[in-house]
């Protein structure tokens, strides 16, 4: 499908979902890269549309994505955005992870981080992905799945003793 089709209809589904849901919005959408699109939305009513920890946003998300795919009949990512919460949620959760990586330095213990959604994590482990002192772990399943902050030194000594 055309681009510019892609783009309309991104553009009209958002559009009629919020007039149904009669909220006012103002609309800007981004293409990132072929099928990836974020739709920046821009109201007064920012946390309604947010809900609590990102709840309703996320289900506004995943309400979009399948209206867009029954349009178009493939998938595109639709990532969606009100009053930058995403980028506010992103600073937040990195802040979070300095403070952690501090205590996993001080004590050299690992450090679980509180529930964090998929997307969520991912900024974390996206984020010390390049650090030299800690690693990033996660582990449960569902709803109990966390990150554990663990220092490298730990990693390396395990494996050093499991070779032995």
């Amino acid at each position: 499908m055309p681009k510019s089709t892609t783009l309309t209809t991104i553009t009209e589904t958002t559009d009629s979902l919020f007039k149904l849901l009669d909220i006012p919005v103002e609309l800007e959408i981004e293409k990132i890269e072929e099928n990836t699109f974020t739709i920046n939305v821009q109201t007064e009513n920012t946390g309604l549309l947010i809900g609590f920890h990102g709840e309703t946003l996320s289900a506004l998300q995943l309400l979009l994505s399948l209206m867009i795919y029954k349009k178009l009949g493939t998938w595109v990512h639709a990532s969606l955005n009100v009053g930058n919460y995403r980028e506010y949620r992103e600073e937040q959760i990195k802040n979070l992870v300095n403070r952690v990586i501090e205590q996993v330095k001080q004590t050299g213990e690992s450090q679980g981080l509180p529930f964090l959604s998929g997307t969520e994590r991912r900024v974390v482990h996206l984020y010390l992905v390049d650090n030299p002192d800690v690693i990033s772990e996660s582990e449960g399943e569902g709803r109990n799945r966390r990150i554990f902050i663990k220092p490298k030194t730990s990693e390396i000594q395990s494996d050093e003793k499991s070779s032995e």
